[in-house]
């Protein structure tokens, strides 16, 4: 119940006005004098106070502001006689959310005060459901429901806040680097700069070059002395995804970073203090990589105290409806279309195919489909056949729903049997039925 307190000795207009708040379901408090009132701010939990400007003891303006340093969430509404209207203009200046104008109507006065609180009211609530989203959605385009995906968020949210070295693990396209920014976002470095660094992608020299820096002449086109990336980042996050691509000596060097929190320069002989958290990424076996000598053990350990592994896109479909509505709302901007989503019978197909590529392959996909296709639903006809490897999609345009669902299944089998190059028994286990059940679908189904 909202609760009103009304400062002010005209009877002519509070008491109807009291009457009139009580009966909106107000909780109203009314006194005279401005002593009174400042007496009643102190104790606190108002809603709003609605005070005439001119009040004896202590003035509107100073009860207002009284009120509005003890809960910056009280409302003020102030009554001004004509010849205090520049008074009230000027309360408005200091925080004061409304003035009225004398004379004016007990239900007039009424009609403001249900606006005022009522729009406070909405602005809370929008801030409540902002703070919520921002508390379960506020991991960028990490997109997903599945049960695996909301153990990797968790994790995140877990090692955030922590100076742990992390690392990412997981197949190409499936967002380790959405993970990494996930992370920084939520650390305390969230202020500071995030540099990710692709370590597959550069040449040997440069890549030293632009993690640890170099000084002039220290090698053909040094012009200059050049800061790294490790220095640049002061006190922000550095990701460093495919490290598994890493040569031996640069091992070296990233683990004296990690270890000593120093790096030299190439060219230099004076380390250098570095504060960086360190994220790696790799979609090789890491383990296997040491077993076979070509990743160094020690930083291994190092880089893996806290490992997240993120899912292949084929172990959790049911996060791919909400990854296909996210990602045609991306591309319809940018596409100019218009696209609402796409049809069940898609959804139900995307979901069933292996994806090796990942969330970035679907994304391919879509953009793909999106760029050919009209209308407002993207359908089966509209889908690339690429997608199943040059084979023609079957549609299920038939109204028979033990029809439809038989011809999905058969379709469904055939993908799976593709997926795993004919090997029936693991079919089977992905299928999660027993393998004579599979032999008598394919001979049911005519499947060659």
């Amino acid at each position: 119940m909202p609760r009103v307190l009304i400062a002010d000795n005209d009877e002519s207009l509070f008491e109807p006005l009291r009457q009139l708040l009580l009966k909106e379901g107000y909780e109203v408090e009314w006194v005279k004098d401005g002593l009174a009132a400042l007496r009643a701010v102190k104790r606190g939990d108002l809603d709003l106070v609605l005070s005439e400007v001119d009040l004896s003891g202590v003035s509107g303006l100073e009860l207002l502001k009284q009120a509005q340093e003890l809960s910056p969430r009280t409302l003020g509404l102030l009554i001004a006689a004509r010849g205090s209207l520049e008074t009230a203009i000027e309360a408005i200046r200091h925080g004061a959310h409304d003035y009225l104008l004398k004379p004016i109507s007990a239900n007039e006065v009424v009609n403001r005060v249900i606006q005022l609180v009522e729009r406070r009211h909405q602005a809370e609530e929008v801030q409540f459901l902002r703070r919520r989203v921002n508390r379960d959605y506020d991991f960028g385009e990490i997109i997903g429901k599945s049960k695996a995906l909301r153990d990797v968020l968790e994790m995140v949210k877990k090692v955030a806040p922590t100076q742990t070295t992390v690392l990412i693990s997981g197949g190409s396209g499936t967002g380790k680097e959405l993970i990494a920014r996930a992370i920084h976002a939520h650390s305390d470095r969230k202020d500071k700069l995030f540099l990710p660094v692709n370590c597959g992608a550069l040449p040997e020299t440069l890549l030293e070059s632009l993690l640890f820096g170099h000084v002039k002449g220290s090698f053909t086109g040094a012009f200059a002395n050049q800061e790294g990336l490790f220095e640049r980042a002061r006190g922000g996050t550095i990701f460093l995804d495919e490290i598994g691509e890493i040569p031996q000596h640069l091992q070296v060097k990233l683990l004296r970073a990690l270890e000593a929190k120093e790096i030299l320069p190439i060219g230099s002989t004076n380390p250098r203090r570095i504060d960086v958290r360190v994220l790696a990424a790799t979609n090789r076996n890491l383990k296997k990589e040491v077993e076979d000598g070509r990743f160094r053990d020690d930083l291994y350990f190092r880089l893996n105290v806290m490992e997240i592994h993120i899912p292949p896109l084929r172990e959790r479909p049911e996060d791919i409806p909400l990854l296909v509505d996210h990602l045609v709302q991306k591309h319809n901007p940018e596409l100019k279309k218009n696209f609402k989503g796409a049809e069940g019978a898609v959804i139900h197909l995307l979901m069933s195919l292996p994806w090796k590529g990942n969330v970035r392959e679907l994304d391919n996909v879509i953009e793909h489909t999106m760029i050919l296709a009209d209308g407002e639903w993207i359908t089966l006809k509209n889908l690339p056949p690429s997608i199943m490897g040059g084979k023609e999609v079957l549609p299920l345009y038939t109204d028979n729903l033990k029809e439809a669902l038989r011809q999905f299944e058969k379709q469904h089998i055939i993908r799976v049997l593709g997926q795993v190059d004919q090997d029936r028994r693991e079919a089977a286990r992905l299928l999660d039925i027993s393998l004579s059940s599979l032999y008598r679908k394919i001979e049911e189904f005519g499947i060659s």
